[in-house]
């Protein structure tokens, strides 16, 4: 697997920085998008060659469809012997509010960020991968995707919008050898649930406890096999049996 490369978008932190981490141990180089926490990305990177394999950090803000054309495009310039298989979208922000009391800032930071942030980034490696005739794209969505929170209209409407580019991306692609999937946690321990109190929601969750990362990261890293080649544009919920 010495070209053979993973990336994973917002991952020098949580959710993301436990797939880079899972997805090095099974054998993938790994590329760390990361928008501007340097420090954050350069504790992934010692991470991820712990497992032995080649990583490199890639700065660029997934919203800014001219900086990834030019970052990640770049790479893909300079280093056409090494093939991106496999792709995580994962980098996403919230920034929650009520909807009659929201402003348009958090509205479209959020939107840009998680899905137009997925458009930018998933239409710059797609061709590659259709030339190659493989591939698998792994998109982290969200429970709120699926079923809506309250204080979550921005957040919902993105993830919801990605779940539908991810069932009509599968249809699209399968025919070469691509495969499209979600993986939509509930709550999981990251920088992005703690401001909440896990003692407050643990009634509400059958498993009476929040998720870890590395959960999340062992379904990526199986959606991410050969042994998944079979399974494509579905959602697959990983939250402790709050939502079904």
């Amino acid at each position: 697997m010495q070209h053979k490369y993973a990336l994973v978008t917002g991952g020098s932190r949580g959710i993301g920085r436990a797939i880079c981490v899972k997805l090095a141990e099974a054998g993938y180089n790994i590329l760390v998008n990361y928008k501007g926490n340097t420090e954050a990305a350069q504790q992934t990177l010692t991470l991820i060659n712990a497992a032995g394999v080649q990583s490199e950090a890639l700065c660029f803000d997934v919203s800014d469809r001219e900086e990834v054309r030019s970052v990640l495009g770049g790479w893909m310039e300079a280093n056409k012997e090494k093939k991106i298989e496999v792709l995580v979208n994962n980098a996403g922000i919230r920034n929650d509010g009520l909807m009659a009391m929201m402003a348009d800032e958090q509205w479209d930071t959020v939107i840009d960020t998680s899905l137009q942030g997925w458009y930018n980034v998933t239409k710059q490696v797609l061709t590659p991968m259709a030339l190659n005739r493989y591939g698998r794209i792994i998109n982290i969505v969200s429970l709120s995707g699926l079923k809506g929170m309250p204080g979550q209209t921005n957040y919902s409407a993105a993830k919801a919008g990605i779940i539908g580019a991810t069932k009509a991306l599968a249809q699209e692609m399968a025919r070469r050898n691509i495969t499209v999937n979600a993986i939509a946690p509930g709550f999981i321990k990251t920088d992005m649930v703690a401001d909440l109190d896990e003692k407050e929601y643990i009634n509400m969750i059958p498993a009476k406890r929040f998720g870890e990362a590395d959960e999340v990261a062992d379904l990526a890293a199986f959606l991410a096999s050969s042994k998944a080649a079979y399974i494509t544009g579905q959602v697959i919920s990983i939250n402790g049996g709050l939502y079904s």
